[in-house]
C-alpha cells in the first residue's frame, strides 16, 4: 500500500473511532473557561478566626501539682501540635503512654498520641495511634483511632453495648475540673499478629484491632503529644495533661520540657470552613498539566436536604444518554482528604442532578456517571467508577485503584461502553496502570439517564472535604 493509501486508511480508522464516542473537547485551563457555576464559590471574605494556645504551662495545675501541658486547642484544616520527639517507631514496635487529663469543656477535638511530624494531612492523618477527646460542653466523648501510612484507618468509641439490640451508646465523660486517668498501648503481636490498640479511661477499656493488611502497609511514628484534629474550622476547647509516662519515660512537667511546637501559639484566619465550597477554575498548577491553570479546589460533600448546600462547576454539553459511549481522560492530584469525604467528576445534569427530593439518603446525584474519589475510612481513598440513573438506584464500586492525598500527579481515564457486560453497559476507570470495572445493573441502561454537563458536582450526603485538582481534560461533548 502506498503512502496515500496508508494515510487514507489511518484517517478512516480515526473517523470510525471518533464516531464511536462522538465529538470530544480538550480543556487545558490555560485561561478561565467560564464554565457553568452553581454555588461552588461560597466562602465569605471574612473567614473564621482560629486560635491555638497550648503547650507547656508552668503556672497552672489542672491535673496535679503546678506544671503541665495543654491549653486551648481548636480543630482546623491547618496542623498544630506540641510534642516530644521520640526515637522512630513502626507498627512492629510496642508503643505505650498513660497519664492524667482534664477536659475543661467547649467544643474541642484533639488527639493524644503517637504521630509523624512529616505526614500531617487532614483527619484521619496517616501514621497515627491516638486517643481522641471530643468536647461537647459539659461532657466529652473518647475514641481510640489509628491510620497507617496509606491512609487506611480504624477506630472505636468508649461506650456501653446493649446485649439485646447489640447497639452501642457512646459513653459521656465529665468535663470541667474532673481529673481522668487514661492509657494507650499498641501491641504488634496481638490480634493474630495483625496488631491491636488498647485504650483505657477511668477504668473503662476499649480494644481496637487493626484490620487485616493494615499492619503490613506500615506506619512510622516520631512524635508523641497533643495534635489538633485536622478537618476544617470548628469550635475549640481546653485540654490538659500531666503525670505522663511515654514508652516507659516519666514526665511530670515540674520544668519546661522544651518539647517541639508547631503552630501551637498563634491566631489566624482560615477559609477552610464546612460547608463553604471553593472550587472551579483555579490558576494553580498542582495536577501536573502542561500549563498553569486547572480545575478543582476545596470540595465538601453536599447535603440534599438543603438546596444551598449542593454545588457544581461544569461545561455545557449536547444532550447525552446511556445509549452510546462516553469518555473522559486527563490528570489528577489529590492534595488533601478527610475521612468521610467524596469528590465526584463526570457527566451530570444541571437540573436533574440537583433534585434530591429534599433527602440526603443517597450519595451520588441522579443522572450522574463518572468517578468517585472516596471510600470507607478502613480503606482510605479509592478512585472508583460510580453512577446513578434517573431515579433512586445508585452504584459505586467499593474498591478500585487507591489514590493517596499526597499531591502526586496521576493520569486517569473513565470510559462508558454501552455494549459491554452482555449489553447492560460497563464503566471502566483507569488510574495510571490500574483498572476498575463497574457493570450497570440489568435494565438500568434503558431506564434512562440524561447528561448536559461535564465537571465537578457535590454528593447529596453530608460530610467532609477534599482538595483535589484536574487538568488537561478531554471529554465527550456530543454523541452524534
Amino acid at each position: 500500500m502506498n503512502c496515500l493509501g496508508r494515510l487514507t486508511a489511518g484517517v478512516l480508522a480515526l473517523v470510525v473511532a471518533i464516531g464511536a464516542v462522538g465529538a470530544e473537547r480538550t480543556e487545558t485551563f490555560d485561561l478561565d473557561p467560564r464554565w457553568d457555576a452553581h454555588n461552588c464559590r461560597v466562602a465569605t471574605a471574612a473567614g473564621r478566626e482560629v486560635r491555638q494556645d497550648f503547650g507547656f504551662s508552668g503556672a497552672t495545675a489542672h491535673c496535679a501539682a503546678k506544671g503541665e501541658i495543654g491549653g486551648f486547642i481548636q480543630p482546623a484544616a491547618e496542623p498544630a501540635y506540641y510534642a516530644k520527639i521520640i526515637s522512630p517507631r513502626t507498627l512492629d514496635d510496642t508503643l505505650a503512654a498513660s497519664g492524667k487529663l482534664v477536659c475543661e469543656g467547649g467544643q474541642g477535638n484533639a488527639l493524644i498520641g503517637f504521630f509523624n511530624a512529616a505526614t500531617l494531612n487532614e483527619w484521619r492523618t496517616p501514621n497515627t495511634i491516638a486517643l481522641r477527646v471530643y468536647g461537647r460542653g459539659q461532657v466529652f466523648y473518647a475514641y481510640v483511632e489509628y491510620a497507617n501510612q496509606k491512609w487506611r484507618a480504624g477506630a472505636g468509641e468508649f461506650g456501653t453495648a446493649d446485649p439485646t439490640t447489640r447497639k452501642s451508646t457512646t459513653k459521656q465523660f465529665k468535663s470541667g475540673t474532673k481529673v481522668h486517668s487514661w492509657a494507650l498501648r499498641y501491641s504488634p503481636a496481638a490480634n493474630g499478629a495483625n496488631g491491636s490498640i488498647t485504650g483505657q479511661l477511668d477504668g473503662e477499656e476499649l480494644i481496637v484491632n487493626l484490620e487485616p493488611g493494615h499492619k503490613i502497609d506500615g506506619a512510622a511514628f516520631n512524635r508523641f503529644g497533643l495534635l489538633n484534629v485536622m478537618k476544617h474550622y470548628d469550635g475549640g476547647g481546653e485540654l490538659w495533661l500531666d503525670e505522663l509516662v511515654v514508652n516507659g519515660e516519666s514526665h511530670r512537667f515540674d520544668e519546661d520540657p522544651h518539647w517541639e511546637g508547631l503552630n501551637n501559639r498563634r491566631s489566624y484566619t482560615t477559609f477552610d470552613v464546612r460547608p463553604w465550597f471553593d472550587f472551579g477554575f483555579s490558576p494553580t498548577h498542582f495536577a501536573g498539566g502542561k500549563g498553569s491553570g486547572e480545575l478543582g479546589g476545596l470540595i465538601f460533600r453536599g447535603d440534599g436536604r438543603f438546596a444551598g448546600m449542593m454545588a457544581f462547576y461544569g461545561d455545557r454539553l449536547d444532550a447525552l444518554n446511556l445509549g452510546r459511549p462516553l469518555r473522559v481522560s486527563g490528570k489528577v492530584a489529590l492534595r488533601r482528604g478527610v475521612s468521610d469525604s467524596d469528590t465526584l467528576i463526570g457527566f451530570f445534569h444541571s437540573e436533574h442532578s440537583l433534585d434530591s427530593g429534599g433527602s440526603d439518603s443517597f450519595s451520588v446525584p441522579p443522572d450522574f456517571l463518572g468517578v468517585r474519589i472516596g471510600g470507607p475510612s478502613r480503606e482510605g481513598f479509592f478512585f472508583a467508577p460510580a453512577y446513578r440513573i434517573h431515579g433512586p438506584q445508585e452504584k459505586t464500586l467499593e474498591g478500585g485503584p487507591f489514590i493517596y492525598p499526597n499531591g502526586a500527579t496521576h493520569n486517569w481515564a473513565c470510559e462508558y461502553n454501552p455494549g459491554a457486560a452482555n449489553g447492560r453497559g460497563q464503566i471502566i476507570v483507569k488510574l495510571d496502570s490500574e483498572t476498575a470495572r463497574l457493570d450497570l445493573e440489568p435494565g438500568q441502561k434503558t431506564s434512562g439517564a440524561h447528561f448536559n454537563r461535564f465537571g465537578l458536582i457535590t454528593t447529596h450526603h453530608d460530610g467532609n472535604g477534599q482538595r483535589v485538582y484536574f487538568d488537561d481534560l478531554t471529554y465527550t461533548t456530543s454523541q452524534q
